[in-house]
């Protein structure tokens, strides 16, 4: 039997609490905690459950702070909800039928792009808001959250980010707006799979509950410092988790043995 010591429990909770500043504001905040679980010799099934039952506190943390601050879109966030569980299921079933590792390769090879994008300046566009009901309103929102739905039920790492950004460049939310706005489907999502860690009877309390805690604080942290600061701060740690996801992709597929 695998037992928790005082060493592995302090990496979770730094872990949780570095990572729910990043989630917070950017997204990518697993992409820090389940490799230092890992890392530390956690079990990958209690890693996933301690992760999901702390991220999806967290996540409820800096979602109160960013509705507080009346920066969620919730129209769009709940008319977007019933789509990405949809195209999450979809996502689920293709990974029977195909090579999650094609996929991998394919965002190695596409981040970077997405990369200098985020680091370019954007001009003002002048567009109009998007339309609160209609064709123009339905259609790009079904479109971004069954696309990222399925991407996130079929490989996962990076969903967060990558949601802020389709919300930023294709419903043409300010990068604000667009972080606050995808925690939403951001808690959607850690709920539903904290309920089946949960369910499951994987879920080791005495490390979880104390990465919830400091996973909380992370959150609350950086969706403080996102409101302060404003979406220089975001642009920023976008940068820094679509980084984060490069080097783990990278390592896994390229270099690691088998990959």
């Amino acid at each position: 039997m695998w037992e928790l010591t005082l060493p592995v429990l302090l990496a979770g909770m730094a872990a949780a609490l570095g990572g729910g500043f990043i989630d917070a504001i950017a997204g990518g905040g697993g992409l820090v905690t389940m490799p230092m679980l890992l890392l530390t010799g956690v079990p990958p099934h209690m890693a996933l459950g301690a992760n999901k039952v702390s991220a999806c506190l967290g996540t409820g943390v800096a979602l109160g702070n960013f509705a507080r601050s009346r920066l969620v879109l919730w129209r769009v966030a709940l008319a977007g909800l019933g789509f990405s569980l949809l195209g999450s299921w979809a996502g689920s079933r293709l990974t029977l039928l195909l090579d999650a590792a094609l996929l991998g390769k394919i965002l190695v090879a596409l981040l970077p792009v997405g990369l200098c994008a985020t680091l370019l300046p954007k001009k003002d566009r002048s567009l109009p808001p998007l339309p609160l009901q209609g064709p123009r309103f339905w259609l790009p929102i079904a479109l971004v959250c069954l696309l990222l739905g399925a991407y996130d039920g079929f490989f996962g790492p990076g969903t967060g980010s990558f949601l802020i950004l389709a919300f930023h460049w294709v419903l043409r939310m300010g990068l604000m707006q667009a972080s606050a706005t995808a925690k939403v489907l951001n808690l959607a999502s850690n709920l539903g799979g904290a309920l089946v860690f949960i369910l499951s009877g994987v879920v080791l309390w005495k490390l979880a509950l104390p990465m919830a805690a400091a996973c909380c604080l992370g959150n609350w942290l950086g969706s403080r410092m996102a409101i302060r600061v404003g979406p220089g701060a975001v642009r920023r740690f976008l940068v820094v988790s679509l980084s984060l996801l490069l080097v783990s992709l990278f390592w896994q597929y390229f270099l690691a043995p088998g990959g």
